[in-house]
């Protein structure tokens, strides 16, 4: 992967219009430019200069929400449910499939750099607990098999294997 250049972090500001109200989603499209999931150092600098707004509320934003990462994790990043339901309905044993599947432990990167394994609290999918999230997609009901196969499909690019699973809130 390129690393995201200065360049590219203006014109993602630019997109916005400069305009320091839209400063989440311009760190969102960072972060996502950036293929490591993180916002880098140098980057929160230049959108403080750019749009005007104090560093010292950049880092606020980057370290009070869970969606943003000031160190690099995976291309994917897997988030277990750990909130009461999901606990019941054996949470914990889902994060041990996704160790065995990806071959590391609850926060750590896989060595290629495709995923980021973490807990986290309720993802709003108890019906269907437990449950994973992964990006924007939560999976629910899972089994050692589902999981394999949404490893799978990340690793190989290959959406339509884990469409199926994907749970419609």
């Amino acid at each position: 992967m390129q690393e995201l250049t200065e360049g590219q972090v203006l014109k993602i500001m630019e997109s916005y219009g400069n305009d320091p109200q839209q400063l989440i989603a311009v760190l969102l499209d960072i972060q996502e430019a950036s293929g490591k999931n993180v916002v880098e150092q140098k980057w929160s600098i230049l959108a403080s200069k750019v749009l005007g707004v104090p560093l010292s509320k950049i880092y606020d934003i980057l370290t009070f929400y869970a969606m943003f990462s000031t160190t690099p994790r995976g291309k994917h990043v897997i988030e277990v449910c750990q909130s009461t339901p999901c606990h019941f309905t054996k949470a914990e044993e889902i994060v041990g499939w996704f160790e065995e599947a990806l071959g590391v432990k609850v926060g750590s990167t896989t060595d290629d750099g495709v995923f980021t394994l973490f807990r986290t609290s309720c993802v709003g999918a108890c019906d269907v607990g437990p449950v994973a999230k992964i990006g924007d997609d939560v999976f629910g009901d899972l089994s050692p098999d589902k999981v394999k196969t949404l490893v799978k499909s990340y690793r190989e690019g290959q959406p339509n294997l884990r469409e199926a699973l994907v749970c419609q809130n």
